[in-house]
């Protein structure tokens, strides 16, 4: 069984499948599949739900409200704990980069064998030099 992490731009393409500026549609939409029939369990930040909503809301305001509710009943396991925070804090100063970023990629790096998924190249090229991290275009089913 894999253990993922999934940051709002793998997230967001369950929702907007047919949005034409999405990159590795089947990708994502294999990992949902590898979910629901459970060979996959995904540990996810506090706010991952809230981040994929916004982006949702402002990308597709008609479907947003039934996307937003088709997430929420998606039962992922929250990591909120204190370590997490110090991590993602620590990698936000060292990479210079935004703390909701870093607060998947530290859920991924603090749970063994677990692994963030990331459509987010900006990020991948900053962070994988910390190990953890995967960009969705190169994971493997």
């Amino acid at each position: 069984m894999k253990h993922l992490v999934l940051d709002a731009s793998v997230v967001v393409k369950w929702a907007l499948p047919t949005r034409d500026e999405e990159e590795h549609i089947e990708k994502a939409l294999g990992i949902l599949l590898h979910i629901q029939e459970s060979r996959a369990v995904v540990h996810q930040p506090p706010h991952w739900l809230a981040e994929a909503a916004a982006v949702i809301e402002r990308l597709s305001p008609a479907t947003a409200k039934e996307d937003i509710k088709d997430l929420y009943e998606i039962n992922f396991e929250i990591v909120d704990t204190r370590e997490v925070y110090l991590k993602a804090c620590q990698l936000s100063m060292e990479l210079n980069h935004h703390l909701f970023d870093t607060l998947y990629h530290a859920v991924a790096l603090l749970l063994q064998d677990t692994v963030l998924v990331t459509a987010d190249k900006k990020y991948f090229n900053k962070a994988r030099s910390h190990g953890g991290i995967l960009l969705l275009e190169d994971f493997g089913m």
